[in-house]
């Protein structure tokens, strides 16, 4: 079942997010299997995130890597908030332009004239 992850930090400013993600993409978990969608909102010195995750297993092993990086820099989330997801509405995939084929006019024989001489 998907579920939604609610983030919520006392202060995580716009610098420190950016290098908790510089990191996780150093980690190989910029963009980690199970994860549907991940926003980031707020001011730039009380930032939130929300992320969209297939499984709980999933945000449960990545929490593996982000835990250890969130320590390093002194980021402190708090317990997250985690909701199971009804259900998930995305725009619809734009279809493929439809080919049209050309239609050939029948060929026409080349009509040959003698070139005339210049005198």
């Amino acid at each position: 079942m998907a579920i939604g992850v609610y983030f919520s930090p006392a202060a995580m400013s716009a610098p420190k997010y950016d290098e908790c993600i510089a990191l996780l993409r150093q980690a190989g978990a910029g963009h980690p299997s199970g994860r549907s969608y991940h926003a980031c909102f707020g001011t730039s010195d009380k930032l939130s995130v929300f992320d969209v995750w297939t499984s709980q297993a999933s945000f449960d092993k990545f929490g593996k890597t982000l835990m250890p990086i969130l320590t390093q820099l002194g980021i402190d989330i708090g317990p997250p908030q985690i909701v199971p997801i009804h259900k998930v509405t995305t725009r619809p995939k734009a279809a493929p332009a439809k080919k049209t084929k050309k239609k050939l006019s029948p060929s026409k024989p080349a009509k040959h004239r003698k070139a005339k001489k210049k005198r």
